[in-house]
This record gives structure tokens, sequence and C-alpha cells, in this order.
């Protein structure tokens, strides 16, 4: 057995969305073989996303029948230097944006980085609504940023790091923003702020497609953004208005995550589609796109929120909802960025 011998092995593992063996696909890095231990760099970028981490373990098993032990590492190669890279530390930089206000982008935002924390992943949290920041509200964050005057610490909560606007204005002062403040004050965060090695950087966008959404598409390299929706039609239409956007800044869409969808009384045990229904898959067959999901209404996710505790680490229908989403986000993050990697080769 050689280093040739043991891609031909790796023949039999096949990419579940690619739709071809990820020899053939260019996933396989480097081999090298050493005694009977076989050590393979895969291009995988998307840390715990559940098909990248069954793509891990059918090389595993094929090595294995082979007689052979496996040690596996991951690097998606890059064609800029670390040292020109705006977050070189950072593998995925996600936003959740949507069209409108009210749809519960923030809740989402939260509850998809909570989530990917849980599921062992490296985490940020990106609070950039520049008019309405909550998340450290919704965490229950009571610690601050700390400084040395160059660098800014953020704090953490549920294994995810910090930083949000709140945290740059006062309690009770209106925020007032104007194009050239929100640019520079998005850059200095961005630049200042001490992430660390991070395997998801979750950004809340402001809704809207307003100067915060087009400071963050010109300034950060998004492997991809999430809309978020609930099913009547004018939170469709503003929907679009999002799509749109980023299309126009030819960033990835990994999906639309519907809200409110549906309600179920606990008294009279009926199920109620206050908002419509359907409005988000519909949206996403519509413009080819995936769909992520639906969360129920829930008042339960009201009192997480308040509580500052993401229902993603409950228990129950509501938080297995999250759950899913979190992993469909992590597994179209993992097709865009094997896809960039196999178009390179």
């Amino acid at each position: 057995m050689d280093e040739d011998g043991v891609r031909e092995l790796l023949r039999d593992v096949q990419d579940p969305d690619l739709g071809d063996d990820i020899v053939s696909l260019g996933l396989v890095n480097d081999v090298e073989l050493d005694g009977e231990t076989a050590r393979v760099s895969l291009a995988l970028g998307a840390p715990f996303a559940p098909h990248e981490s069954a793509i891990a373990d059918d090389v595993r098993a094929v090595l294995s029948d082979a007689g052979l032990d496996a040690e596996l590492s991951a690097a998606i190669p890059s064609d800029v230097a670390p040292s020109e890279q705006v977050l070189p530390g950072v593998k995925n930089v996600i936003a959740v944006a949507s069209g409108k206000g009210g749809v519960g982008k923030s809740t989402m935002s939260v509850n998809i980085a909570a989530g990917l924390s849980e599921l062992g992943a490296r985490v940020g949290l990106f609070d950039a609504d520049v008019y309405g920041p909550n998340v450290p509200r919704m965490v229950a964050a009571e610690d601050r940023p700390h400084t040395d005057g160059e660098r800014i610490t953020p704090p953490e909560r549920y294994g995810v790091k910090l930083m949000s606007m709140d945290f740059i204005t006062g309690e009770d002062d209106p925020v007032i923003w104007r194009g050239p403040m929100v640019h520079k004050i998005l850059t200095q965060l961005v630049e200042d702020v001490e992430w660390g090695e991070l395997d998801y950087l979750v950004m809340d966008l402001p809704p809207g497609t307003g100067d915060t959404q087009l400071t963050i598409l010109q300034t950060l390299p998004l492997t991809g953004a999430v809309i978020v929706t609930t099913p009547q039609q004018v939170a469709l239409d503003d929907a679009i208005k999002g799509l749109r956007m980023f299309g126009k800044h030819d960033t990835n869409v990994l999906g639309i995550a519907e809200n409110m969808s549906g309600f179920n009384c606990p008294d009279c045990g009926g199920f109620h589609e206050i908002f419509g229904s359907g409005g988000g898959k519909a949206l996403a067959d519509e413009q080819e796109l995936p769909y992520l999901g639906g969360v129920p209404l829930d008042p339960s996710v009201r009192t997480g929120g308040d509580e500052g505790k993401p229902i993603v680490l409950e228990e129950g229908d509501t938080a297995d909802a999250f759950k899913l989403i979190v992993e469909n986000v992590a597994n179209n993050a993992g097709v865009v960025r094997r896809r960039d990697a196999s178009s390179r080769r």
C-alpha cells in the first residue's frame, strides 16, 4: 500500500451534497502513509456540520477496512495570505438577515450561534444591529468587553464570544447613526475585536438593505447568509429584497428560515396558522434555495429571549426545530466551502 493506493480507497467515499467521490472532487488535500497509519488532509470547511462529520467517518471506515489507522485533518486551501485576510482566524462568517423587522431575526441569530456552540464548534456572535441591538439581553450577558487600548476582548456566554453595538452605547441613549459613522464603527469593531480562532462568526444584521449590510458585504468574507421570514406575504416580499441585495454582491444564500410557523394552542389542542402557511418553503422553492426549517410560534421562545436562555439548548419540539435549522446552516456552509475548494482544483 502506498499513497496512491490510499487515494484509490478514498474514491469509495461520496460527498452527500456534491454528488461525486471526494478524490474526484479534489477534496483530498494530501495523503501521507507512515507504516499502518494514513494521515489524510481533507478539504472540509464547516466544523461539526453533520454531513462533513459523516464524510470523515466514512474515510475512517474505508481506511479501517484496509487495516489502516486514520489521522485526519481538515483545511480549505486559500489563495489569500493570512496577513491579508480580514479575519484570518475565522473559518466561516454567516450573516443572518431579514427584509423587515419583527420576524425574529435576532432570535434566530442567537439560537444558531448557541446551537453551533452546543455541537462543539468555536463560535462568535456579532450583534451588528446598530438601531436595535438586543442580543446581550437575549443571552443574559452581564460582562462587558475589555480593552488594553488597542484590542477588544469580547465576553463569552454559552460558549459564544459576544460583541454588540449595545456595548458601545448607553442604555438609554438614542441611537442615531449616519452612513459614514456606521461604516467606521463596524470596520473598527471587526478589526479590533480579538475573536481568536473561530469555526463560525454569526452576524446579526439589522433589518432592511441599508448602510450596515453594505458595509459588511464589502468588508467581510461571508460564507453565506441566512434569510429569516415569517409566512405572511408582506414579510416574503421584503425577504426577496434581501435576497436581491446578497445576489448583487455575489453572496451565497445558505437558505430560508421561517419563524412563527403556526401555533400549537396548549388550551384547545388546535394548530393555528396565525401568519399563514408555507410561505417560507414556497419562497425557497421559488428562488431555488434550501429551506432550512420552520419554528413555531411558541411562548417559550419569547421567555427564553427575555430571560437570556436560548431555547435551542432546551428539550422539546421547538428546540428540535431550531436544532434542525442549526444543522442545515452548518451543512450548507460546508457545501459552499467544499464546492469552492473543488472548483479551484
